[in-house]
């Protein structure tokens, strides 16, 4: 993955002359379109001659010395889940096929254009982002690049906005996160994925799945670039550079809930990047979190993913059900399970478990766990429903629990593992900066 160019050398490349905006592109427009990889399946939609204009007026501009950003001309991805002015967002579905075109781009979209960078396509994704697997029966499934000749899965929702970047298909990716739709596939895939406090960039111009634990974030090849992405969609200025060592942090590993059941590949994994820490420093305390045994019983109904997606979805399923995925629609239709005390017991539950959380972790600069538990499963054992529904509880329990607790969350890749696994760093609502900050010390140990 480090060889890769990452968002900074990439703006030095531009400013030095060694490469153009329209250069960069054309390479990612040209290995979107080669037919031997996953271009297809990655992309619901190409704007190849928009993205080229654009790539070339950047050059222009900077020429000039007045491009917008130093990130001005860098092609980038954007989920399917998001308005583009002029498109039809289809949430990775059929359903919408009629839908009106937007009117304008969504927020963070708007804002990813300001400072110029290029949009190149947008990117496949589980059927309205219900999903943390990432499969599509309606535009196929992008494959995991890890172990692709026996076809894996590369984890969802925001499944081609992984696949855009492993693949060099875009420089970096926006996605959403509801349950960890950016954390999963960036684990699946040997990426960074980064899930903020959800209140941190503005939602308006992205179809919802669950507006109580819906966020926006990025999939990208460093922590550096998430924190980049998220400082120009969120608005507000980078995390400054961390003076602190390893030494200083001290982080909570939790064990209970996100161990359980977890492949034994993982399991190694882990138990390596966590002695790596410590080797250099790092106080880890290994810890049981009560209150994360609470979240399968307050979600036994379907949480607010069901309730909120069902209010959402309750007409297009009368007319339209044919056209759904039906391991989609089944959870959707989960919410007519809950009524409205239900509803109103599960919002009064949820604020007493962020309440108690932030108790229990106060003391800590981060919480530590695998981010997924499993390792990408191949499309053939999710065949079954009973297989695929134990798959996709596995692949989202550890990332839910930081949606659930309005927590930001982070995922960097194990680079010593056989196989990729995610390492999830998480703090509570608000500490975005901060996380990010331990983020880019703990990936020089990991992630190198």
């Amino acid at each position: 993955m480090r060889h890769l160019p990452t968002l900074a050398t990439l703006a030095d490349d531009l400013a030095s002359g060694r490469t153009t905006a329209r250069k960069l592109v054309e390479t990612c427009l040209e290995r979107i379109a080669d037919e031997t990889g996953e271009g297809s399946r990655a992309f619901v939609r190409v704007d190849g001659e928009a993205a080229l204009a654009t790539a070339s007026a950047m050059d222009i501009l900077r020429k000039n010395g007045t491009a917008p950003s130093a990130y001005a001309g860098i092609p980038i991805s954007i989920k399917d889940l998001f308005n583009i002015q002029g498109q039809i967002t289809r949430a990775g579905s059929k359903v919408l096929n009629d839908a009106a075109p937007a009117m304008a781009d969504a927020i963070a979209v708007a804002r990813l254009r300001s400072v110029g960078f290029v949009l190149v396509g947008r990117t496949n994704m589980t059927e309205f982002a219900y999903s943390g697997l990432g499969i599509n029966p309606h535009y196929g499934t992008p494959l995991n690049p890890w172990d692709r000749k026996t076809g894996r899965v590369p984890g969802g929702s925001s499944s081609g906005a992984a696949v855009s970047v492993s693949d060099d298909m875009a420089h970096a990716a926006l996605g959403t996160d509801t349950g960890g739709s950016c954390r999963i596939p960036a684990a699946f895939t040997g990426l960074v994925g980064f899930k903020p406090t959800a209140h941190r960039v503005p939602l308006e111009g992205c179809l919802p799945l669950s507006p109580s634990l819906d966020s926006i974030g990025s999939i990208a090849r460093s922590v550096a670039c998430c924190a980049t992405i998220d400082a120009i969609i969120s608005d507000r200025p980078a995390p400054a550079r961390s003076e602190r060592p390893l030494s200083a942090l001290r982080f909570a590993a939790p064990t209970n809930v996100v161990l359980d059941n977890i492949d034994a590949e993982v399991a190694t994994a882990f138990k390596t990047a966590l002695q790596q820490l410590r080797d250099r420093g790092a106080q880890i305390d290994e810890i049981a979190i009560p209150e994360f045994d609470r979240v399968a019983a307050i979600n036994a109904k379907g949480g607010f993913t069901a309730a909120e997606s069902f209010a959402w979805h309750r007409d297009l399923l009368a007319s339209k059900t044919g056209d759904y995925d039906p391991r989609v629609s089944v959870r959707i239709r989960r919410g007519t399970e809950q009524t409205a005390v239900d509803y109103l017991e599960l919002r009064t539950q949820r604020k007493s478990l962020i309440e108690d959380t932030a108790r229990r972790i106060a003391a800590y600069d981060a919480l530590v766990m695998p981010t997924v538990a499993i390792l990408p499963p191949t499309l053939n054992e999710l065949a079954s429903d009973d297989a695929y529904g134990r798959a996709n509880l596995l692949a989202l329990r550890n990332c839910s629990l930081i949606n659930m607790i309005d927590g930001c969350a982070i995922s960097l890749p194990i680079v010593r593992a056989a196989a990729p696994v995610g390492l999830m760093l998480a703090a509570g609502s608000g500490k975005d900066h901060a996380l990010l900050s331990i983020a880019a010390v703990t990936e020089k140990i990991i992630s190198y």
